[in-house]
């Protein structure tokens, strides 16, 4: 067994131990922290698939932005983990029989797949580093369905700040357009009040008639 198999079975453990770790964690931090401990063995064994971009994208993307969110906003929430755990037992007969099925479908899948009687492709032209192919597949063959998932993506995104937004009456805001459609003698109002002197006069003198 060569250094590269060895590998493989080490990161390809901790991928799958981390993944169970996910769904039998306590904690839902630890929970979080686990599954960025899988996204980081993946990220090693696409490195030893010599895909490179495709492992740093996935440490950045995901590990880097989209766990940390989620372990923000764990750690923010008030989570009821008792409260979450209602009827885990009760779901877990239907919860295997599902995963053996769709463990099922994959190993018929992987086992009678077509590619292992198919030829190895030959590489046409000069040989490119992996970053520019995938590049040039995704802005030349495979645009429309990138721009499609864009959108989807975008509507997804709208459709959850909108579900999720809550009008308080209590709070204060900015009305931009009473704003500029304000006037002066809307807000400013003159108001005649005599000054001291004047007012001083009147009570010196009626100190004097006393007197």
């Amino acid at each position: 067994m060569d250094t590269v198999a060895i590998l493989f079975a080490v990161f390809s453990a901790a991928t799958l131990v981390s993944a169970l770790r996910v769904i039998t964690a306590r904690n839902p931090v630890h929970a979080v922290l686990y599954l960025v401990l899988s996204f980081f063995s993946a990220a090693c064994l696409w490195l030893l698939l010599q895909a490179e971009f495709l492992a740093i994208a996935l440490v950045l993307v995901y590990v880097g932005a989209v766990m940390v969110l989620f372990l923000f906003v764990v750690m923010m929430l008030d989570i009821q983990i008792d409260r979450l755990r209602t009827g885990f037992w009760r779901h877990l007969p239907l919860a295997a029989v599902i995963g053996v099925a769709i463990a099922l479908q994959l190993w018929l899948v992987l086992a009678n797949g077509y590619w292992q009687h198919a030829t190895p492709p030959v590489a046409k032209g000069p040989l490119v580093a992996n970053t520019q192919a995938l590049g040039e597949l995704t802005f030349t063959e495979y645009l429309l369905p990138l721009q499609l998932a864009g959108v989807i993506l975008l509507v997804a995104m709208v459709a959850a700040i909108a579900l999720t937004h809550r009008r308080r009456a209590d709070a204060l805001r900015q009305r931009p357009g009473d704003q500029v459609r304000v006037r002066a003698r809307d807000r400013l109002t003159l108001v005649a009040v005599p000054s001291a002197t004047r007012a001083a006069a009147p009570a010196a003198a009626a100190e004097k008639s006393e007197a």
